[in-house]
């Protein structure tokens, strides 16, 4: 097996947070601001061709390098190292328990031995990686071991898309971790003690909406339903007879009919607040809970003008846009209120940048 190329430990001290989603390409790049806060340097978002990546898996590798390549030369940046995110999905992960004191190569071993148990590949087929979590809550003489699994093609083809562009990766991560990572210093930002609240992630993508019930550290829930931005772009091709790229622009950018809030935008909106009351509904009758303090919405769906005061209304629970650079400090480079407006989409390439400060 080959442990080299890290999914969980970074090597290299600057780095950029690079994600892939499936409509965009964004990224971030943070640096240790004053007082040991963060400072950010810069970020920017660039568009992906329709179809360039499917359910997680590039499709359409020259559109995402060619997205790559202009997203970094906007970044402006010398910084070439860049950390990277698998979907969830892509990945298998399992906490084990192992002997405290082994050397590495005997973990390796332990590893590997563990793995073939339960990845239903053979290992030569995966990128296999561990990180010591540290020692069991029972038993001092005993760690816990995180392994994460994917297949290698889903690593491979998201390197070989990087490196086109010439950039060098050197951390793969999965993207839920990146998000909860940022979703910290969100978190930081609630006044009192937030260890016993509930927080729900909504993160509107183009094809799906993800969410995450966080109670403290603890995630307590997680559902994937169907239903995403796309569908209102495909909404403003129908009603005004133009081009999927087009729409995406317009959308985005404006300037939009005048029909368009009151005849498209709204209705879209409607169906997406009532897709999080269900969600919400589902959270309560399949757990204990019965109540979420807030709401907190990322995703490129979440940069929609009235979003989160239409998901207030319908859900009666307090929603927020997700933002996790509202207490750092900002280079020259970047405009505080175009920040303000594509904060929620950056979450997990926030959260990949972030990997820089990993001790």
């Amino acid at each position: 097996m080959d442990f080299d190329f890290s999914i969980l430990n970074p090597k290299a001290r600057s780095l950029v947070g690079l994600n892939i989603s499936s409509s965009a390409v964004k990224m971030v790049e943070l640096s240790g601001g004053r007082g040991g806060d963060y400072q950010l340097e810069c970020y920017a978002i660039e568009p992906l061709p329709e179809g360039a990546v499917m359910d997680g898996n590039i499709s359409n590798h020259d559109g995402v390098t060619e997205a790559i390549a202009r997203c970094w030369k906007r970044l402006d940046t010398a910084t070439k190292y860049v950390a990277m995110a698998l979907p969830a999905a892509a990945v298998i992960t399992k906490k084990i328990i192992l002997p405290a004191g082994l050397r590495e190569s005997a973990m390796e071993v332990q590893v590997e031995s563990e793995a073939n148990q339960y990845i239903p590949f053979t290992l030569e087929e995966v990128n296999l990686d561990f990180q010591v979590i540290g020692p069991t809550p029972t038993d001092p003489d005993e760690v816990e071991v995180l392994i994460a699994a994917s297949r290698k093609e889903g690593v491979e083809d998201r390197v070989a898309c990087a490196e086109a562009a010439k950039l060098k990766p050197v951390v793969m991560d999965v993207e839920s971790y990146a998000t909860l990572a940022a979703f910290e210093l969100v978190r930081d930002q609630f006044s009192g003690s937030t260890a016993e609240r509930i927080f729900a992630l909504v993160d509107i993508g183009a094809n799906a909406m993800k969410v995450t019930v966080m109670r403290g550290d603890q995630q307590i829930y997680n559902r994937e339903q169907a239903f995403g931005g796309n569908q209102l772009t495909q909404d403003i091709v129908r009603a005004y007879g133009m081009g999927y790229e087009e729409a995406e622009t317009l959308k985005r950018t404006g300037p939009m009919p005048d029909n368009y809030e009151a005849e498209i935008l709204r209705p879209f909106l409607d169906n997406l607040a009532l897709e999080i009351s269900r969600a919400m509904q589902f959270f309560f009758t399949s757990t204990q809970y019965s109540e979420v303090d807030h709401i907190v919405l990322m995703g490129g769906g979440a940069l929609l003008p009235g979003v989160a005061q239409v998901v207030a209304e319908r859900t009666q629970i307090d929603t927020v846009m997700a933002n996790p650079f509202a207490k750092m400090t900002m280079s020259q480079r970047v405009r505080p209120k175009q920040l303000l407006q594509d904060a929620p989409s950056l979450m997990v390439a926030c959260g990949l940048a972030l990997r820089r400060f990993d001790q």
